[in-house]
């Protein structure tokens, strides 16, 4: 999803929307002629990596132990 800041030519008012552009568009509909997208570089929500590769040594020793203790057949990857 994208960020987009709207803003009102008359008040100065500002709202932001994390929506997508056809979204936006309703929206500015919606609230009339008064109102703007501003423009500028649209902020971008993502994620890259591997949670587990971020997290720290204590999570990992505590999966570990979860592991160890969790009997035969246990399908836990650490």
């Amino acid at each position: 999803m994208t960020f987009y800041t709207i803003v009102n030519k008359e008040t100065g008012e500002e709202e932001e929307c994390m929506c997508s552009y056809s979204r936006l568009q309703k929206r500015l509909d919606e609230l009339g002629p008064d109102w703007q997208q501003r423009i500028g570089a649209p902020a971008l929500v993502t994620h890259t990596g591997n949670v587990i590769n971020k997290t720290s040594s204590d999570w990992k020793n505590l999966m570990g132990n979860i592991k160890k203790h969790s009997g035969r057949g246990n399908n836990i990857k650490t």
